[in-house]
């Protein structure tokens, strides 16, 4: 299977050069393959939104290769930048992000139609991701009318809306208690499976960890096996 995401020797401080600087990443490399699913761990503050922001194009590294479904995306423009990042990769945070003045349905539409997806083609995309997490009949909900798992699940649905290769997920089921985030999860592995996608998902939870085809601990900002 060839790597749809691979970090070589990524790097990155703040404060550079000052007497400040902290060091976030050190020689971090990983690479995912085509449908496997990461799981990220690292104690909290030692670097995974970082090292999530710059896997997803959202923030830069001082050094090391970045590449995305086989493409070296590591010295690209801001424009290049944003549109590898909405054809090829998705997000979720740990609050959902929704807008709250759409339905579950809108929210997954939108994306699509920012990347010239017909609104028919938009409409039946956002219906078959919303049933494939047991939400069909939640499509003209806003996120007020729906529970905190709910709304979750319609941000990862949003965050598959483009088909992209790879998902990038961050602490996805922290704010939710241990029953609706088992629910969640495993709402999310479907997706990933159903989709043929590669995930990085950081999380806390070392039951959840365990379910994920692989484990990577982020330590001394270096990437290493669990």
């Amino acid at each position: 299977m060839s790597d749809v995401l691979s970090l070589e020797n990524v790097a990155k401080s703040y404060n550079r050069g000052r007497p400040n600087e902290v060091t976030v990443l050190s020689g971090a490399t990983l690479n995912v393959a085509r449908g496997e699913v990461v799981a990220l761990v690292a104690p909290s503050g030692a670097g995974k939104s970082t090292l999530l922001h710059i896997a997803g194009l959202l923030d830069s590294a001082d050094s090391g290769k970045i590449e995305i479904a086989g493409r070296d995306v590591s010295g690209l423009s801001d424009r290049q930048r944003t549109g590898i990042r909405r054809a090829e990769v998705g997000f979720v945070y740990q609050f959902h992000h929704l807008l709250p003045e759409f339905s579950a349905a809108e929210n997954i539409v939108l994306p699509q139609l920012v990347n010239a997806v017909s609104t028919r083609e938009a409409e039946a995309r956002a219906a078959k991701l919303l049933a494939n997490v047991g939400l069909a009949e939640r499509a003209k909900h806003r996120p007020a009318e729906m529970s905190g798992g709910e709304q979750q699940r319609v941000a990862f649905c949003r965050a598959l809306a483009n088909a992209p290769k790879l998902l990038l997920a961050d602490e996805p089921t922290g704010n939710l208690d241990p029953e609706t985030s088992d629910i969640v999860f495993e709402a999310l592995m479907a997706l990933a499976r159903e989709e043929g996608l590669s995930a990085v998902i950081a999380t806390h939870n070392p039951e959840l960890a365990a379910r994920m085809d692989r484990i990577v601990r982020l330590e001394g900002g270096a990437l290493k096996p669990a």
